[in-house]
């Protein structure tokens, strides 16, 4: 504990370097406004800014990035509670009491009683990130290539899982992006592979177009292709915009509750802040004091499950730290911000680089107190943001996308993947297929590639190897074992439904 401690103090002295500070700043404010934006999320624009921070510092384009995904997640609720549209699938509890609460014209409290309950939960959970870590990297060091295999074998299979409502679509999805990892020259026999001829494909697919093509351009033309969109009427903030005393008695519980769910589900390989959220909420209704306020607005509803998105956002930053796994979008596009400038998370990155990922961890703190100061001040200019027309916002998009292309990479070539990818993340988006597991298959698909054939070189082409060593076995087990629940499942509530 007192390493953690000591490393942690090494990382704020890098976080708190005017650069870095600035760098904090820019993303708490754009993932705020973003997430504000209805249909505009975190990873999108994280998506977007990957072309132009390649050649600036990695640590502050990190603690950038890693500002907008906790930034997002506070502006997220704002959308929720004041027009009934939430920006985040993990918003969408919140939005259950709160939306309810700004029509009884006490929208203020329950803005308050999120931004409030996002700073506790994500200061307490981004300690149990500093405390966790180094135990994780420890057990992570005494890995072998097969144990390597088989630990992506389950991130692939439960991202795969966790997006959409489809494990079919969501491993189509994966098996788009681990077909796109293949493209290039292999660097063991120095063939190329999938590149047809095109020299600019010899480097393989830059999963920054990758990144922009599917979440930006994508989402731009899925908008523009809806003509009917529902008008979302906004509802105005009225009387204080602080909690009472009696808001601040039955929000303190609903804090800590939320984040006892959001931190350990959201640390899980296939965890994320929908579950947590969900659950809190149930919680929340289980044991207030006030059951007759829920359905017309209760605070602990909006409280509990605000903590519970927070707390899960940093715990998704463990897995994706320690082990190089993401479970949720935005961590994906943060581990496409890692491979941007060669860094691969993981427990070697914390021997290599401690003061990237300690800087990043350190900032974490510093981005949330950002974010209480800036969110209930300003609440006034987030809300003028949602009367931007979305025909500019999206065209926008489309031009800030390509100029971020071109200058990342001028190339033809480049610039027509970015159309292809386009389209793709169009028709993915139009007919339900998650977008993440591409971008995850993509990043770790040569990397399990490569672990792979360097556990079967050292035993000889041996495929048994793989399940000689007990955490491989193990982690294997739990992989199939992922693969197979949600179509059991599914089977099961069948059978049910005709019996019944």
């Amino acid at each position: 504990m007192e390493e953690a401690f000591t490393s942690l103090a090494g990382g704020l002295a890098v976080a708190i370097q005017p650069m870095n500070l600035l760098f904090a700043l820019i993303g708490v404010l754009l993932g705020t406004a973003v997430g504000v934006l209805p249909g505009i999320g975190p990873a999108l624009t994280v998506a977007l800014l990957l072309p132009i921070t390649f050649k600036l510092d990695p640590a502050g384009s990190i603690i950038m990035f890693a500002g907008i995904y906790y930034g997002g997640m506070y502006g997220g609720s704002t959308t929720a509670i004041l027009i009934n549209a939430p920006g985040e699938s993990a918003s969408m509890a919140t939005a259950l009491e709160g939306n309810l609460m700004a029509k009884a014209g006490r929208g203020g409290p329950a803005l308050a009683t999120a931004a409030i309950g996002s700073f506790v939960a994500g200061t307490i959970a981004t300690l149990g990130l500093t405390l966790l870590a180094p135990y994780l990297v420890d057990i992570a060091v005494s890995f072998g290539p097969e144990d390597y295999f088989a630990l992506m074998c389950v991130a692939f299979v439960t991202v795969s899982a966790t997006f959409g409502d489809s494990p079919i679509r969501g491993l189509t999805s994966l098996f788009i992006g681990l077909m796109l990892g293949l493209v290039g020259i292999d660097l063991l026999s120095g063939q190329t592979r999938l590149s047809f001829g095109v020299q600019a494909l010899y480097d393989g697919v830059e999963v920054t177009t990758l990144a922009v093509g599917l979440f930006a351009v994508g989402e731009a033309l899925y908008v523009a292709s809806r003509r009917h969109i529902q008008e979302e009427r906004l509802e105005a903030i009225r009387g204080s915009l602080w909690m009472t005393r009696e808001d601040w008695k039955r929000s303190w519980k609903p804090w800590l509750r939320g984040t006892a769910y959001g931190f350990p589900i959201g640390a899980l390989p296939a965890g994320g802040a929908e579950i947590p959220t969900f659950l809190s909420y149930a919680t929340e209704r289980r044991l207030t004091k006030h059951p007759e306020d829920f359905g017309k607005g209760a605070i602990e509803g909006v409280a509990g499950p605000e903590a519970a998105n927070n707390a899960a956002a940093a715990g998704t930053l463990v897995p994706l730290l320690t082990l190089g796994l993401p479970t949720s979008a935005t961590a994906a596009m943060l581990l496409a911000g890692f491979q941007q400038y060669n860094l691969n998370p993981g427990p070697l990155l914390f021997a290599e680089r401690p003061e990237v990922v300690w800087g990043l961890i350190a900032s974490l703190f510093i981005a949330n107190g950002m974010l209480l100061v800036l969110n209930l001040p300003l609440v006034g200019l987030w809300v003028r943001l949602l009367a931007i027309p979305q025909p500019w916002l999206y065209a926008g998009i489309l031009v800030f996308a390509t100029m971020g292309t071109i200058a990342a990479n001028p190339s033809p070539v480049e610039l027509m993947m970015l159309t292809v990818f386009g389209a793709l993340g169009f028709l993915m988006r139009r007919f339900d297929y998650p977008i993440a597991p591409v971008i995850v298959g993509l990043i770790l698909g040569p990397i399990a590639e490569s672990q792979l054939r360097r556990a079967l070189s050292i035993s000889l082409g041996d495929p048994m190897t793989l399940l000689q060593s007990p955490i491989s076995a193990t982690l294997l087990a739990i992989a199939l074992l992922a693969l197979v629940a949600p179509f059991f499942l599914k089977g099961l509530g069948r059978f049910r439904a005709v019996e019944d």
